[in-house]
């Protein structure tokens, strides 16, 4: 109970502007942490994941059309990205599109006709394989495969 009075005695000797300033702040960073990350998708099969921002930079792999990534940076009209293994590197921006997919992230996960493990299992998708998301009803999430399949999964099965 001794330490409330000298707090209080230190806040009444420091004027009020500093500690608003200082609240202000406070609040900016918590609200910079706070902001939905970005995801981008790739616009056509075969795209180079480069080591740097250049066209002589080293590729280290080479992803297909839809496959997801998140931004982690720019550099010019370059963007560099995360995979759901958590491997990075840089592509050329116009070879990406604001379309958000989701990505397995399991050896195998169940494809349900409804929204819950009630719900019989209509197929099974593997590692690695790409959907579109549609609705979500509490932890499922519905998807689309590009061969027209259409069924839910838990959204712990899936990157992002």
């Amino acid at each position: 109970m001794t330490e409330l009075p000298t707090i209080m005695k230190f806040c009444k000797k420091v004027s009020p502007l500093p500690l608003a300033l200082l609240l202000a702040l406070a609040i900016s960073a918590l609200a910079g942490t706070t902001q939905a990350a970005e995801y981008v998708t790739v616009i056509k099969d075969g795209v180079n994941v480069r080591s740097a921002p250049s066209t002589s930079a080293e590729v280290h792999w080479e992803v297909f059309k839809n496959f997801p990534l998140k931004v982690i940076g720019r550099k010019g009209n370059w963007v560099n990205t995360e995979d759901f293994e958590g491997d990075t590197g840089w592509i050329y921006e116009p070879l990406l599109q604001e379309k958000r997919q989701v990505i397995i992230r399991v050896k195998k996960a169940n494809l349900r006709v409804g929204p819950g493990q009630n719900y019989e299992i209509s197929a099974s998708a593997l590692y690695g394989v790409v959907f579109t998301p549609g609705r979500t009803d509490g932890e499922w999430l519905q998807v689309t495969h590009m061969d027209g399949t259409r069924a839910w999964v838990h959204q712990s099965l899936v990157w992002p």
